[in-house]
């Protein structure tokens, strides 16, 4: 393997491991040459996965927008970088075990949020309003109530079930504050 610090075509390996869930080999390397380390991973060579976008176009899968997009939507929460690559990595073997050479985005999406709810639903609700692209707030309202599973009734006179805005409501074990906007 070459060395990435002064290109010498001659490198040994140090260390090896199974990285992850046993996908990929991870190889300390030492440079012949200069002797820095330098880390390498050995992964199979998978069938290319085709993305079918919701305008009909395909791509090929692209694991980094799954990170990238649950990076943002985990922005400022407490969920370590592991816990993203975590996600990222279920979603990834779940698309691939269906054994099929195209997937929908919907189905990419779907299974994200499925992952994010399990994990932290401000993330959740978060990569929802990207993903489902709510136009409004009224729509998005909507959508985080069938979201979160409330029953909550709004009605035109600002408030929620007859009760003034900012009061605090019993949501799946959890008090949380309400504010209504007209």
């Amino acid at each position: 393997m070459r060395c990435p610090f002064c290109n010498h075509p001659e490198s040994k390996v140090v260390d090896s491991r199974s990285s992850g869930e046993g996908l990929a080999i991870r190889r300390r390397r030492e440079c012949l040459a200069c002797e820095r380390r330098f880390t390498t991973f050995e992964r199979i060579e998978e069938e290319p996965l085709i993305i079918i976008k919701k305008d009909g176009r395909r791509e090929p899968f692209n694991r980094e927008k799954i990170v990238n997009g649950l990076r943002k939507a985990c922005e400022k929460r407490p969920l370590s970088f592991e816990t993203v690559e975590m996600i990222a990595n279920i979603v990834e073997q779940e698309i691939r075990k269906r054994n099929e050479n195209e997937i929908p985005s919907s189905v990419v999406g779907e299974l994200i949020m499925e992952k994010l709810k399990e994990t932290d639903e401000v993330a959740y609700v978060r990569f929802a309003s990207v993903y489902r692209q709510f136009k409004d707030l009224d729509i998005f309202m909507r959508e985080l109530e069938t979201l979160l599973g409330t029953k909550k009734m709004r009605n035109s006179g600002g408030s929620i079930n007859g009760e003034s805005p900012g009061r605090f409501e019993q949501v799946r074990g959890k008090k949380r504050s309400v504010t209504c906007f007209s």
